[in-house]
């Protein structure tokens, strides 16, 4: 059999695939919950947070939470279509996003890398060259 480019290519993936299925299994595993799922009350409750209600439509559910002197937008959406729709537009604006089923966190990235450890989700950075050092994004980007 003849080896060929896009098979050592697949096989490189493989091989990098099983090496990092070894190497996982340790502190980091443990420091990300399993993703919280619920009402925006429910959210903010697991976040520690008494949600200020901005938006109560029946599509997108809005609050400002504060997390020490930080404040952070809780967001909650009807459909995943509508999430990804609205992160789409949002993050042409910069800022850090905590990203769960249904559910947006935004704010500083301390903020909701610290948030990570209650709620679970994905992080998701916006687009800074669109905003650099707005409001979002406070004028720094590591990355």
């Amino acid at each position: 059999m003849r080896v060929t480019r896009p098979m050592l290519a697949l096989s490189g993936a493989v091989a990098i695939l099983a090496l990092a299925g070894c190497a996982s299994g340790g502190k980091d595993e443990a420091a990300v919950p399993k993703e919280v799922t619920g009402s925006l009350e429910h959210i903010a409750a697991e976040a520690k947070c008494k949600p200020n209600m901005q938006t109560d439509a029946d599509t997108i559910r809005q609050a400002i939470c504060k997390k020490g002197k930080e404040k952070y937008i809780l967001a909650t959406f009807a459909t995943d279509r509508g999430q990804r729709e609205w992160l789409n537009s949002a993050k042409d604006y910069g800022g850090y996003y905590l990203v769960g089923r249904k559910w947006v966190a935004i704010g500083q990235e301390k903020t909701v890398t610290s948030l990570q450890s209650r709620l679970g989700g994905t992080m998701e950075e916006g687009s800074e060259h669109m905003n650099p050092g707005g409001s979002h994004n406070s004028g720094s980007h590591h990355g």
